[in-house]
């Protein structure tokens, strides 16, 4: 099972750093490994995640603490897969920082949301009607990282999701690792739909839907 986790892993990891999603060797990713005990693989702190190495990941516990004594620190923002994983029953958790990411979570920063309705890719994040309005919450960017978790973990409710950290980037989730590298992919091309659609049209710059 965890050789099994990592290379599913190592796979999601390898297509998002062909994107370019972890530039300076931003970005973390974490996947689920058992419920009882809840382990998860997470990213190593540090790491050149464009390179596929046997030092990609390590085993950490529920309380995003390594389950072995190991030379390799856990991702900082371990605690935030940690408040998936024990509210949901998501198989898989993903975080990257893009350039439309971060400024989109700064154009609508102060609205606490960003939302999108009429478009097709909103269905990735199983929603199917035909009036159906997404609303990704934008979180303040805590630099102490159990105080960002506690505000993360607040919009986890959901067994998949998304929610942006201002300036900082985005977590998706999801029950397996295609529903949430689906997720992640739906909102990067809804980020740079906007942008460019503001690009156009800058009087919606300001309009809330």
């Amino acid at each position: 099972m965890l050789k099994r986790k990592w290379n599913e892993l190592a796979d999601v990891k390898e297509e998002l750093a062909q994107r370019d999603w972890f530039m300076g060797t931003s970005g973390n990713l974490a996947i689920k490994v058992s419920d009882h005990p809840l382990q998860f693989l997470v990213t190593a702190s540090g790491k050149d995640k464009r390179k596929r190495t046997n030092d990609d990941f390590l085993l950490v516990d529920e309380f995003g603490r390594p389950v072995e004594e190991n030379h390799l620190r856990p991702s900082a923002e371990t605690l935030l897969h940690v408040e998936i994983y024990r509210k949901t029953n998501a198989g898989c958790s993903l975080h990257v920082h893009t350039i439309d990411n971060n400024v989109i979570s700064e154009v609508y920063g102060d609205n606490g949301e960003v939302t999108f309705k009429g478009q097709e890719l909103i269905k990735a994040f199983d929603m199917w009607e035909e009036d159906a309005v997404l609303k990704i919450p934008i979180i303040r960017n805590h630099a102490h990282i159990p105080t960002l978790a506690h505000c993360f973990g607040e919009h986890v409710t959901r067994d998949s999701g998304a929610v942006l950290i201002r300036n900082h980037g985005i977590t998706v989730w999801g029950r397996t690792s295609f529903e949430a590298k689906k997720i992640l992919e739906a909102s990067e091309f809804l980020f740079r739909y906007q942008l460019r659609l503001l690009e156009h049209k800058p009087y919606q710059l300001f309009k809330v839907v």
